[in-house]
């Protein structure tokens, strides 16, 4: 903050002229990724001429001028001689980097259309951006029914922050032995294909909406496992939706922040009460607040205006003591913290009931 605070007024104005042309170079990528235009790049490197990108990318001079020169602009590629252009290793990252590739495919396939109802989301406290997709409540409502497109970019972007960790967190919760673990909020089944495909000994239930529950049903028995995975339909945001009993752990995997703080509550004061004092509650989520890198952090707090416009208007990505909080004001105990575990952006929280005296 303090450099932020010693920057000059021309450097400051500048900044401010990134953010406020910001969405138009942000489409300029789009277009450049969509186009092939990094790929093109890329595999004539160093450099291209530019007649021969838009010849063979069946461009006009006119159009791939444009938008090379914004994405010069916006340090993307660099322009020689004004006849040749090239990759920088910004650009580069929009060609083999597969989480910025993630980021920008869920940003303009999810998030842009409905960005410019942020204010209304916020003043209502419903994601007004949503209805440029459907009359749902939720996202999760309507994930099931929504455009192909849409459904990649969030499936792909859920998955990249989850599937690298998956294994190091199976492998901490394996030492306690459990035989039947309740995932909560599976979603295509990953999980629990993740823990029969790792001991022949585990069963595991899935407890989602109906919609969900037919994606991870079909992987499910595209594996082979339907004989050792159950599923529960259940809507979470009912009050008065009973969450089964019969689990030696329940595991909840960037599950929590797509709720609001009273729901979360709700949720967890439900958990406990389909615990027996032996039960374990693990929550693995990527905490803002506690990361190694700038990066991951930016990604994070941008990912809270996703679910104020487009998921659900009143969830965020949470700080670790918020949901510390939470956690204790839901009945339970935090026996043991995973700060980034297997060098991801994810804290695994171990927790146990607290007993009633």
């Amino acid at each position: 903050m303090e450099s932020l605070q010693n920057i000059s007024i021309l450097e400051a104005k500048s900044e401010a002229q990134k953010l406020a042309f910001g969405p138009l170079y942000f489409q300029t990528i789009v277009a450049l990724k969509k186009l092939g235009a990094f790929e093109y790049i890329a595999k004539h490197r160093p450099r291209v001429l530019i007649s021969d990108l838009y010849t063979d990318l069946k461009l006009s001079n006119y159009g791939a001028r444009v938008l090379l020169e914004a994405a010069e602009s916006a340090n993307v590629v660099v322009i020689e001689e004004n006849e040749w252009v090239k990759l920088t290793k910004i650009g580069m990252m929009f060609y083999s980097d597969e989480m910025s590739i993630v980021n920008l495919n869920f940003v303009n396939d999810v998030c842009y259309v409905g960005g410019g109802a942020l204010l209304d989301s916020i003043v209502k406290g419903k994601p007004e951006g949503l209805r440029s997709f459907g009359e749902w409540k939720t996202v999760y409502e309507g994930l099931a029914h929504l455009s192909e497109a849409f459904r990649k970019s969030w499936f792909d972007f859920d998955h990249f922050y989850s599937d690298q960790v998956f294994k190091a967190a199976l492998q901490s919760i394996l030492k306690e032995e459990p035989n039947y673990i309740f995932d909560i909020g599976g979603n295509t089944g990953k999980w629990a294909i993740e823990c029969c495909q790792t001991s022949e000994k585990l069963r595991v239930k899935i407890l989602d909406l109906p919609g969900q529950l037919a994606d991870a049903e079909k992987n499910v028995r595209a594996k082979g496992l339907e004989d050792r995975v159950d599923f529960h339909p259940i809507n979470l945001l009912d009050k008065d939706a009973v969450i089964p009993r019969g689990a030696n752990a329940f595991w909840m995997s960037q599950f929590l922040d797509c709720f609001g703080e009273e729901e979360i509550v709700s949720i967890l004061s439900r958990v406990h009460a389909a615990c027996t004092e032996n039960t374990l509650v693990y929550i693995l989520e990527p905490f803002y607040d506690n990361q190694k890198f700038d990066a991951a952090r930016y990604c994070l707090t941008g990912t809270s205006l996703y679910f104020t416009t487009i998921a659900n208007g009143n969830s965020k990505m949470y700080g670790l003591d918020a949901m510390k909080n939470l956690i204790v004001k839901s009945g339970f105990e935090i026996v043991e913290e995973s700060a980034l575990l297997a060098d991801s952006y994810h804290t695994l929280l171990k927790c146990k009931p607290i007993k009633k005296d």
